[in-house]
């Protein structure tokens, strides 16, 4: 069976969160891109705020602890699921990403559990995104 333009695209989005890559983000991020926050209630609509959350993330859930565990990948959308830990609690969450014809990302939702983790997440990526944007 020959890679697929979603298992390239989701060998290339395991390479650039192991690399820390921001360039590499916004390549595979379409102009139209729809964030779904965990903590935010609107969807982010447009890739220079998506680009913003996803670096916050990057910085605020990819430290040493940090893995994905297990992943679905059809013909237009995956589910990565992950775990890592913050502030000495524990954070299991899904990335569940869609895709165009282009190979380009247009809806990116995270969701996180349990409850405490949501607050850890929501306090570390509050005080990231205040930190970009200063």
């Amino acid at each position: 069976m020959g890679e697929t333009t979603g298992s390239r695209l989701i060998q290339e989005w395991h390479r650039l969160v192991r690399e820390r890559d921001l360039p590499a983000m916004h390549a595979v991020l379409d102009d139209d891109v729809v964030f779904h926050s965990p903590v935010v209630h609107t969807p982010q609509k447009g890739k220079a705020i998506t680009a913003k959350y996803l670096s916050a993330a990057l910085e605020v859930l990819n430290n040493d602890s940090f893995t994905y565990l297990r992943e679905i990948v059809g013909e237009r959308d995956a589910m990565l699921e992950f775990s890592t830990l913050i502030d000495g609690i524990q954070v299991n969450g899904v990335d569940i990403i869609r895709w165009n014809d282009a190979g380009r990302i247009v809806d990116f939702k995270v969701m996180v559990r349990p409850l405490k983790a949501i607050d850890a997440v929501h306090r570390q990526m509050a005080a990231m995104l205040q930190k970009l944007a200063g």
